[in-house]
């Protein structure tokens, strides 16, 4: 840790941005990738136009969508503004990340759960799933992680708390509650403990109600309408993550005026 803090604090800052640049372009590939149960390292990065691999100075994130004009250098397909926003969100989360928890053990952990939620948001906003190869694996990352930063009993208590109400939802809802979001707030539980994962509930649950009815009532689209819950808890994860003992301190300031 003291050869880390040696570091002149601007190469530090510059280091995380970029390592968020490359963890964002492989946030791509997982986004692209995962839900059509594909690996994620093989075969190498390609066009999805002219399926023509994709050159290693082609590839370096942002930097080369810009150079080619967001096009394929072989067939001048057009390349998703998408890709870079990816990339360019991931590495601006961890920038975040560093700011807020420094080169700390908190920071390696969020080094993997910001990205994560990157992940999360884009699939269940294009394809309504999260997926297991996600979720899962999260759930043994929350124990672990949560047993050696909050303690066993408050972990297991996060986890079955936060999966055991979305369970209890969508029995009650007819499945109106999916898998992927149980076993995503089984996680985020299990990481974050009983009193955070209620409130990344709570957040959740409130922005996403404020578009919802932004839908119905500008968009003109029916209460039946499929909105995917992931984005939410993602924002609300991340939310909690950051300000959370704040949020909690408040709120029960306000019980005991």
């Amino acid at each position: 840790m003291e050869s880390i803090q040696a570091i002149p604090y601007p190469l530090l800052v510059g280091a995380v941005f970029c390592f968020g640049l490359a963890i964002g372009s492989f946030a791509n590939v997982c986004i692209h990738r995962l839900p059509r149960k594909e690996s994620v390292a093989f075969p190498g990065s390609h066009c999805p136009g002219c399926s023509s691999a994709v050159r290693p100075l082609d590839n370096i994130p942002v930097i080369s969508y810009i150079i080619l004009g967001g096009k394929c250098r072989d067939c001048a397909t057009r390349i998703s503004l998408i890709y870079p926003a990816i990339e360019l969100i991931t590495a601006l989360l961890m920038l975040a990340g560093f700011f807020k928890f420094g080169p700390t053990f908190d920071f390696l952990v969020y080094a993997v759960v910001a990205p994560t939620l990157v992940i999360i948001t884009a699939i269940d906003i294009e394809h309504q799933i999260i997926p297991d190869v996600i979720t899962l694996p999260g759930i043994v990352l929350g124990l672990a992680v949560g047993t050696y930063t909050i303690g066993y009993a408050d972990s297991l208590l996060g986890l079955f708390l936060g999966g055991g109400l979305f369970y209890l939802l969508a029995v009650l809802s007819n499945g109106g509650m999916g898998g992927g979001d149980i076993k995503y707030i089984a996680a985020a539980g299990a990481l974050l403990g009983w009193q955070k994962v209620l409130l990344v509930i709570f957040i959740g649950a409130f922005l996403g109600s404020i578009v919802g009815l932004f839908q119905i009532a500008v968009q003109k689209k029916s209460r039946k309408s499929l909105i995917p819950f992931g984005p939410f808890l993602a924002a609300g994860t991340l939310i909690t993550i950051f300000h959370g003992n704040l949020l909690i301190r408040l709120y029960l300031g306000y019980l005991g005026r």
